[in-house]
């Protein structure tokens, strides 16, 4: 994608926000069906957005921090596919993680355990600095230019000239075909 003058488009960023979170909590439903969906006899959305089920006393609830940290690494993945630039991925992680916290605070409280604070901190860092990296990554590509567009006559013709006199020529031929346009557009236009 190219990127030129910035132009500001809040429903780009609302959408982007919107499919970010969707990804987030798909990602974080199949790792939890994956990892604890085996090991409890129901699933349901405490494991989503109930501190207390964030803990490292059982293994279940090494398997929920493993489900969140997972599901931050996917997110990462995301960001490149959704938001491509590197000096976003902050921005859009920590917004992630904050609207977590209002619908974590909405149903089940205010998060009091310290495992609940220190995972979704790691996954901020993790999003984020993963995320940056990656686009980076792809920012930092080389530009692919095609060459055959820009054929001049002469490129097909064999000759033993070194390239400063095939560049001299191709010169030529854009100086001809300037003045053919130029002078066929004169002709026109008396006539």
């Amino acid at each position: 994608m190219f990127y030129g003058a910035l132009v500001w488009d809040p429903w780009l960023i609302v959408v982007q926000i919107v499919c970010l979170q969707c990804l987030y909590y798909l990602t974080l439903g199949l790792f939890l069906a994956i990892l604890v969906g085996t090991r409890v006899s129901r699933m349901s959305l405490v494991y989503f957005f109930d501190y207390a089920t964030l803990t490292v006393s059982t293994v279940t609830g090494w398997c929920v921090i493993a489900s969140f940290v997972l599901s931050a690494l996917a997110s990462a993945g995301y960001l490149l596919l959704l938001i491509e630039r590197s000096k976003k991925c902050l921005d859009f992680s920590v917004t992630l993680y904050i609207v977590h916290l209002f619908i974590c605070i909405g149903y089940g409280g205010w998060p009091s355990s310290i495992t609940w604070w220190v995972v979704n901190g790691t996954g901020i860092g993790v999003m984020a600095l993963l995320g940056e990296y990656l686009c980076m990554r792809r920012e930092l590509q080389e530009i692919k230019i095609p060459t055959t567009r820009y054929r001049s006559r002469f490129d097909s013709v064999v000759l033993p000239i070194n390239w400063s006199s095939r560049d001299t020529l191709c010169i030529i031929d854009r100086v001809l075909d300037l003045f053919i346009v130029l002078t066929l557009g004169s002709t026109i236009v008396v006539a």
